[in-house]
């Protein structure tokens, strides 16, 4: 299943401390729990049938954006989370 990232939208969901968008009929989330000023990023799934299309990127983008927005540290204890953040310099500054 092929996607078109640019009409994929991401949605901030604080009730369940997750960033989500919904894709051919699959939910992909990137999860979190706030401490303080701190969010830390415990979590991303992408389904299989959608993997490798650059979802999971675009909700780490939009997530680590929200936190700059709002002042926040990002403690990124989901692997894919700080491997993202290892590729795109630009965020290394939200490391606390």
């Amino acid at each position: 299943m092929h996607l078109d990232l640019d009409h994929i939208e991401v949605r901030h969901n604080p009730t369940a401390q997750r960033f989500e968008a919904l894709a051919g009929g699959h939910l992909s989330v990137v999860e979190y729990r706030r401490d303080g000023q701190r969010i830390l990023f415990t979590h991303t799934e992408v389904p299989p049938a959608l993997r490798g299309q650059g979802i999971a990127a675009k909700l780490v983008r939009v997530a680590l954006d929200y936190a700059r927005e709002y002042g926040l540290t990002v403690v990124p204890l989901c692997w894919y989370v700080d491997a993202f953040i290892r590729r795109n310099p630009e965020y290394r500054d939200l490391l606390g």
